[in-house]
């Protein structure tokens, strides 16, 4: 009897693939974030940054955008996920401690629904405690298949090439 085909093989095969999804998430909504600010602007975002007190707010805000673009990104291919995670992080962390917390944790508050549409309260920190859950768990689980840190890995351990013998 063939074991490979067991269903706790198949299972392990696919879970492999989990982190897939995750990184697709978490690496595009960072840069979907990155590229909003810099769309508006780098001056409105440190204009906002400015209003709760963030110290260079035009440097932070030039840092953040950087973050969210460039660590998405990271995330995205499956590079450098545990260095990317750490600037990550402190982004959410900075926004839960200073735009978030005070309203709580749902995300989602609807106020009203009128003719014109749903209306919607501030968000809590919902999301961005989502997306610190897919980073830990893409740092601590690991970046799955088709990724540029499994091959940069790879490439690591493969003894060098001394040419012909």
């Amino acid at each position: 009897m063939d074991h490979s085909l067991t269903v706790p093989a198949i299972s392990r095969r696919l879970a492999s693939w989990a982190p897939i999804p995750l990184r697709l998430i978490v690496g595009y909504g960072f840069m979907e974030h990155g590229f909003a600010k810099l769309g508006r602007g780098a001056d409105a975002f440190a204009a906002i940054l400015r209003a709760i007190g963030v110290p260079f707010p035009h440097l932070m805000s030039w840092a953040t955008i950087l973050v969210e673009v460039f660590g998405g990104l990271a995330i995205l291919l499956g590079a450098f996920v545990a260095l990317a995670s750490v600037p990550m992080a402190i982004v959410l962390l900075v926004a839960i401690f200073t735009v978030h917390l005070p309203y709580g944790f749902s995300s989602i508050k609807l106020m009203a629904v009128t003719p014109a549409g749903a209306h919607f309260g501030q968000p809590g920190y919902e999301c961005d405690l989502l997306y610190l859950a897919g980073l830990a768990a893409l740092v601590l689980g690991g970046v799955g298949p088709w990724a540029l840190d499994n091959l940069l890995r790879k490439r690591k351990e493969q003894p060098p090439d001394d040419g012909p013998a």
